[in-house]
């Protein structure tokens, strides 16, 4: 797939997805770059802000297999990943596959599943196979996970741990419509729901073949700079404890590249470093008044990306060196 390529296919995901979800523009931009890129993401919001809504309609608009974990309590780890099943008849064990083998997997309400449970879910995210009493399996691809947790709610909830949390690579809370935007909401629904009617609009295999040529996307040595000063300014900031890991700052990385082939560019911006700073860097640090606070998070992150210097060279200037 040709890097103009992939800018028409998000288009398409964005397209389809808005005949569904009103005025969510720019979170749905962010969700195709995480698919894009092959990251995760954590809708963290409120009830009835459309979190399950969004996840179905971007499986919808893609021809691939899309299945839905309720998460719950009592829900055990092989619930998720499958579990060998002894067979009477034929004498020996037969593997039961779990809802995780999937393209694409919400997990709903992720937070009222105990920490045992959604430590089911860290192989998969990170590795793409999940093992089973010794055997690995490797997932279908392309494998995304979308996930939703209520934040205000804690009755009968776990937080998410650290690990966990690391492995998402957006934390989006897209937060409450406008008035008109509600109005539009209401218009839209009032005779049946455009869920119901929403067709593919693209293949599991673009998504593939977009993963596999979103990296030659151009990112400048400035910009690289940019990103690890960013990075390491996450560490030394009076109010976190813990800052971003490497880890972050790859996916960082590649959430720019992926961002900038969805924008139509064959090079990385700093807007796309800042756009992306607090989606992708917020839920990694844990801040002096604890963990989990994310409205904290996020405004340190935003204090960060005020503080640090913008590369001010072109992010083409050194293409015709490499």
């Amino acid at each position: 797939m040709e890097l103009s390529d992939i800018a028409i296919l998000a288009g398409k995901i964005k397209t389809n997805i808005e005949k569904v979800i009103i005025g969510k523009s720019a979170e749905l931009e962010l969700l195709i770059t995480a698919l894009i890129c092959g990251g995760h993401v954590l809708l963290d919001d409120v009830p009835g802000t459309g979190k399950t809504v969004t996840a179905k309609s971007l499986a919808k608009s893609i021809s691939c297999d899309f299945k839905r974990i309720q998460f719950t309590p009592d829900l055990l780890p092989t619930d998720i990943t499958g579990m060998n099943v002894f067979n009477q008849k034929e004498y020996r064990f037969e593997f039961r596959e779990g809802p995780a083998f999937t393209n694409i997997l919400l997990a709903d309400e992720l937070n009222r599943a105990t920490p045992r449970t959604q430590s089911a879910l860290l192989e998969c995210m990170e590795e793409g196979q999940i093992t089973v009493d010794g055997m690995t399996r490797k997932l279908a691809e392309p494998f995304f996970v979308i996930a939703t947790q209520n934040p205000v709610e804690t009755s009968g909830t776990f937080p998410l741990p650290e690990a966990q949390l690391d492995r998402f690579l957006l934390r989006l809370r897209p937060g409450y419509p406008g008035i008109d935007e509600e109005l539009m909401i209401l218009n839209r629904f009032i005779l049946d729901n455009p869920l119901d009617a929403l067709e593919p609009v693209v293949s599991g295999s673009d998504v593939i073949s977009a993963r596999q040529s979103y990296q030659k996307i151009h990112v400048s040595e400035p910009v690289r700079r940019y990103i690890v000063n960013l990075t390491n300014a996450t560490r030394s900031h009076s109010d976190v404890t813990l800052g971003v890991s490497p880890r972050g700052m790859l996916w960082m990385l590649r959430a720019s590249q992926a961002l900038a082939a969805i924008s139509g560019r064959t090079y990385v911006l700093p807007d796309d470093i800042k756009r992306l700073a607090a989606p992708v860097f917020a839920h990694r640090i844990i801040t002096q008044t604890g963990y989990g606070a994310a409205d904290k998070a996020a405004e340190i992150i935003n204090k960060i990306v005020g503080a640090i210097a913008v590369p001010t060279e072109d992010p083409t200037a050194d293409m015709l060196k490499q």
